[in-house]
């Protein structure tokens, strides 16, 4: 058995009630994909650890340690493959689990990217992701005290699948733009 986007959006449906994270999984997803591309990996593996790196947020939500491994957990009982799996438990530094191959990497860096990318899009008076410009989003990347959740460190961690960071932002934003009606932006 093998875990499918269907059965991962079913999962998501069950266990996620709020829709501004629920985007924030399409987001991510469009990004994954995008890198999975980018270096000649399986677009739709990539794009299952993006969808279903947040599936346990609402539940992990007041012990943060578990954030990720209980996501894991699902997707191995899913049938997802286990380097999904395994991404998703390391996308989160508190469970102990290290992200250290590409695609764990990557998904460190895409679920930052996505929160960059969309609080560049909130600014706007449109809030729309058409407008925002590679130029505006480096901008903000820079300012510290805009987007402070977001961990800069992480989607600096680009580096290490061998991308600069206007490289990086680029994709984020292009990715997120081609789901941009999905994401309410």
């Amino acid at each position: 058995m093998s875990a499918t986007r269907a059965d991962v959006l079913s999962l998501i449906e069950a266990r996620v009630a709020d829709q501004n994270l629920r985007r924030h999984m399409l987001a991510c997803e469009a990004i994954m994909r995008a890198l999975a591309e980018r270096f000649g990996e399986d677009p739709e593996r990539w794009g299952l650890a993006g969808l279903a790196h947040d599936l346990d947020a609402d539940e992990t939500r007041d012990d943060f340690t578990r954030h990720g491994a209980e996501a894991a957990a699902a997707l191995t009982a899913a049938g997802a493959p286990a380097d999904v799996a395994h991404a998703v438990a390391a996308h989160n530094p508190a469970t102990g689990v290290a992200a250290e191959s590409r695609l764990d990497v990557a998904l460190v860096v895409a679920d930052q990217l996505s929160g960059l990318v969309t609080a560049a899009a909130l600014i706007r008076p449109d809030k729309q992701l058409a407008g925002v410009q590679l130029k505006s989003l480096r901008k903000r990347y820079r300012e510290g005290a805009f987007a402070r959740g977001v961990d800069r460190a992480a989607i600096a961690r680009c580096s290490e699948l061998g991308l600069d960071l206007d490289e990086v932002l680029a994709l984020g934003l292009a990715a997120m733009q081609t789901v941009a009606p999905d994401l309410g932006l």
